[in-house]
């Protein structure tokens, strides 16, 4: 949980990423997915099997088709589609997501070339791919997909780590590491004033994102750095070359002093050195304030960690169902210790609350009335109303990389239930779920923004006004009368939701916060922090205690 390079409360299996300052300017290319599966007519003779070869020795159709498959959900990002084609499928959707998210990589294209079938039937299937890192260039390298048929007879693709990268193992793993230019442009905060690493650490590889340079380019290498030490053992990649001139003129971004070192300090007091992020918001127009991240070096978290949201992730359940009428806060929905769908759901410390209203299992979290009411919800209404009305899963333009959530649809009846307490395969971060808070309590989503002048595709629908006030209220009552009490000391109409999101049987679970007061929502995530209520609510607590203003 310690390694720089974690999201989701997992250790990162494929990454880590540290920064030196270097400029950065590019944008992310928006070049479209390249999957290419080279088993054409004359395979048979690439593969070394000749005219007179038996046939039972050549490649099954089935097992290239399914490494086919699994390479364009790789390359499209569909990294639950990919799991699900290999022997490990949670694992392998850790890991490639990891990896790409973590090493800034875009749209990969991944080629395939002739399947060869092996004695013992495995089916290996090599490819090359091309890996547009963000910003830098493209990373070739040439990997291969060992195949093996399954009970059932159908075929998966053999999971190991080494099939991401030859290189990739349970020692060793990647970084990226961007480089400091001699001359680069100023980073200032929002109303002019200079940012720096030094004054705020959780910036300074955010700043030297946004620093640019007109002269050489982004420089940076993707090393190899064994798992334990950190240290380095070889470079697979480097980019860029020295800067013949520095850019002119200063980036503003809308980081707003106050409330970042409000951040860092929060974080620095509260996180009690376990790897955390923090997330401040404006909910006029989404321009983010604040964003630290513990430790602060490395990866972004705050933008970039892809996390379950566990029961802050309510916000937008809760959404659904008022927006469907499926139920009204004073509606009576039982709340069972244990509820079985598949599997035992339980609530935090295995609490109950019989005939409580709808309202009550919201302010103390109840995970099996929601999971009661899933019913109520189409299979893929959910993911719909997340993207139509809270801006999920769409291509954000944040003005650095940043994941912007995932809903998909679930698949089975088990994976929906989770799915309504923020769990399965959802996924966020505290930027995606302060601004699903902003919204929620505004009724309108506004993109998040670091810098000015960034494009934005999304398409969304104004929650209704009914709606909004209900959440609303819902919310206050979590501070004044449920998981949130922690925060009733503060002073203006503070509305929140608490979370606890499980990572896994061995690992502890991470505690997530959002909250909001005026024109500021605030989000959280402790991993490992057992509880939202007595990990992230305290980061919270101390930076809204800190700034206890709006921004004007």
């Amino acid at each position: 949980m310690s390694d720089a390079g974690s999201t989701g409360g997992y250790s990162t299996p494929g990454y880590a990423t540290t920064t030196r300052r270097k400029p950065r300017g590019a944008a992310r290319s928006a070049a479209a997915v390249a999957v290419v599966l080279g088993l054409a007519a004359g395979g048979a003779y690439a593969a070394g099997l000749g005219p007179f070869a038996d046939a039972a020795a050549a490649p099954d159709p089935a097992a290239t088709a399914q490494a086919r498959a699994f390479l364009a959900d790789w390359a499209g990002g569909r990294m639950p589609g990919a799991g699900a084609r290999t022997t490990n499928p949670d694992r392998a959707e850790e890991v490639l997501r990891n990896f790409t998210a973590g090493l800034d990589i875009g749209k990969p294209a991944l080629t395939a070339a002739a399947a060869t079938v092996a004695e013992d039937g495995v089916v290996t299937v090599p490819f090359t791919a091309r890996m547009p890192v963000e910003g830098l260039g493209t990373w070739t390298y040439a990997s291969k997909l060992p195949l093996r048929k399954q009970d059932d007879g159908t075929w998966k693709v053999d999971w190991v780590l080494s099939l991401v990268h030859p290189k990739l193992s349970s020692t060793e793993k990647f970084r990226l590491e961007r480089e400091e230019a001699a001359e680069g442009r100023e980073v200032t905060d929002r109303e002019g004033a200079p940012l720096s690493g030094a004054e705020t650490p959780s910036l300074g590889p955010v700043l030297t994102r946004l620093a640019g340079d007109a002269g050489g380019g982004p420089r940076g290498a993707v090393q190899r750095v064994d798992r334990d030490t950190g240290e380095v053992s070889g470079t697979e990649a480097t980019f860029g070359k020295k800067p013949a001139r520095p850019a002119e003129g200063p980036v503003r971004t809308t980081i707003d002093s106050g409330w970042q070192a409000a951040a860092e300090k929060a974080l620095a007091a509260r996180a009690d050195g376990k790897d955390a992020a923090v997330v401040a918001l404006r909910v006029d127009n989404g321009r983010i304030l604040a964003l630290a991240n513990s430790p602060s070096a490395g990866f972004n978290r705050a933008v970039s960690g892809t996390y379950a949201p566990g029961s802050t992730w309510k916000i937008v359940t809760t959404g659904a169902l008022l927006l469907n009428g499926a139920v009204a806060p004073e509606d009576v929905v039982d709340c069972p210790k244990y509820l079985t769908v598949g599997k035992q759901f339980h609530n935090v410390e295995t609490s109950e609350h019989r005939g409580a209203t709808f309202l009550k299992d919201f302010t103390e979290s109840c995970n099996t009335a929601f999971i009661s009411l899933r019913g109520k919800l189409g299979e893929q209404e959910m993911g719909e109303v997340a993207g139509k009305y809270f801006g999920m899963g769409q291509r954000w333009h944040v003005g650095i990389p940043s994941f912007d959530g995932s809903v998909p649809v679930p698949r089975d009846e088990t994976e929906k239930a989770a799915s309504m307490i923020g769990q399965g395969r959802v996924l966020g971060n505290p930027l995606t779920m302060a601004s699903v808070t902003a919204t929620a309590v505004s009724g309108t989503f506004h993109q998040p923004t670091i810098t000015g002048g960034t494009k934005d595709t999304t398409t969304t629908t104004a929650l209704p006004r009914n709606v909004v006030t209900q959440l609303r209220t819902m919310m206050r009552a979590t501070v004044t009368s449920g998981t949130a009490r922690g925060l009733a000391d503060l002073p203006g109409d503070v509305g929140a939701k608490t979370g606890t999101a499980e990572v896994s049987e061995e690992a502890p679970n991470n505690g997530w916060l959002v909250a909001h007061r005026g024109n500021v929502v605030v989000a959280c995530v402790v991993e490992g922090g057992i509880t939202g209520g007595s990990s992230a609510l305290p980061v919270v607590h101390d930076m809204l205690a800190e700034v206890p203003g709006d921004p004007s």
